[in-house]
């Protein structure tokens, strides 16, 4: 029997994970809700599901067992508490939140319901991806010393302009980090382990209007003892498919977007040829790098297939929510290290008190 699925969120993301169901084997779109009526009534006009008045309509429907949340940034919580609290599971965009006891309460209210939570990183799951993860993890690169991000992509004024919630550390929780960048913190992470030392600089430099940053540098020491970068900007026109670059004593391999770029080690194996046969074909979308919504929902598809697997086989999401949580903890060490110019200590033990996002200011 299908999983139904209900969507919270019906903005221009919800299209995708539209789109990701209709290819997930196992899953059924049901129906979705938004607080404002137009657009869940739009959406469901589009695909032919059903429109829910009310958040609680839509938990009260016995065919959905499971929702994704497409909300803004500051408002997964309490939709995915209340799912959750319902007995639904729930999968949310990313962030997970934008502070760590926000994602906390989601996490502990998932666990205590019996649910399953997924934070959606989709990047994960390209091909890829895994292929550098097994690479990593079978020890090919020998030492790692350098684990580097960049997103060095580009939004209008109209983009932040569209929305009363962009741009704001109330409901976007941060800005090019936090928004776009926080797809490639989670998957320079993922492949190099945990962050232990963070060091970085913000800055507003070409948008108006917004509260967050569009330009940050971050330089990292790894729990391996590695070090890296992370460099975010939506202020570098027209804007370029990020890049992860892994180096270590015995090799080296650049991610761009989703194909790769350079596949070099020492010792080669036969896998290496197909590999490298495969990164003379580019695969990409456009990434988002220059238009949100050029992107590709294949790896949704891929990431809602796990978590239908998930529920199915009683087992943890491939990214469920510490995972999840991971990735905004790192962005809220570089935004209290750029504003109070000290390297932060990772893990951290509390959220940390902005200045900015109290006052409401720019970092």
């Amino acid at each position: 029997m299908a999983i139904g699925f209900g969507i919270i969120g019906c903005g221009m993301i919800s299209r995708f994970h539209v789109k990701a169901l209709a290819e997930t084997r196992g899953a059924k779109l049901i129906g979705c809700f938004d607080r404002s009526t137009a657009s869940s009534e739009k959406l469901a006009a589009e695909v032919g599901c059903t429109h829910y008045p009310t958040l609680d309509a839509m938990l009260s429907d016995s065919r959905i067992q499971a929702v994704t949340i497409g909300t803004p940034s500051g408002a997964h919580m309490e939709p995915g508490v209340a799912a959750a609290k319902a007995g639904k599971h729930v999968i949310v965009e990313k962030p997970l939140e934008i502070t760590l006891s926000r994602c906390d309460k989601l996490i502990d209210a998932c666990a205590k319901a019996g649910v399953k939570l997924g934070a959606i990183f989709p990047s994960r799951f390209h091909e890829s991806s895994v292929a550098m993860k097994k690479a990593v993890d079978g020890g090919r690169f020998g030492r790692l010393t350098l684990g580097d991000s960049y997103v060095k992509w580009h939004r209008t004024q109209a983009y932040y302009d569209s929305g009363a919630w962009r741009g704001t550390w109330a409901l976007d929780g941060g800005g090019a980090l936090m928004n776009q960048a926080i797809h490639s913190v989670d998957l320079l992470t993922w492949l190099m382990g945990p962050v232990v030392e963070i060091t970085a600089h913000t800055a507003t430099l070409a948008h108006e209007r917004i509260e967050v940053e569009d330009t940050a540098v971050a330089t990292l020491k790894f729990a391996n003892g590695a070090l890296g970068v992370i460099e975010a900007t939506t202020a570098a026109y027209p804007g370029y498919l990020k890049r992860i670059e892994l180096h270590g004593s015995n090799g080296s391999a650049v991610l761009e977007e989703e194909d790769l770029k350079t596949w070099d080690f020492a010792k080669l194996t036969k896998a290496d040829e197909a590999i490298r046969a495969a990164m003379q074909k580019s695969k990409s979308t456009g990434g988002g790098a220059g238009d949100p919504s050029a992107i590709g929902h294949h790896g949704h598809a891929k990431q809602f297939t796990d978590f239908v697997a998930a529920i199915n086989k009683d087992r943890e999401p491939a990214v469920n929510g510490p995972e999840g949580r991971r990735s905004v903890e790192i962005i809220l060490a570089i935004y209290q290290s750029a504003e109070t110019g000290k390297t932060v200590k990772l893990p951290l033990a509390k959220d940390p008190v902005l200045k900015a996002r109290k006052a409401g200011k720019k970092l």
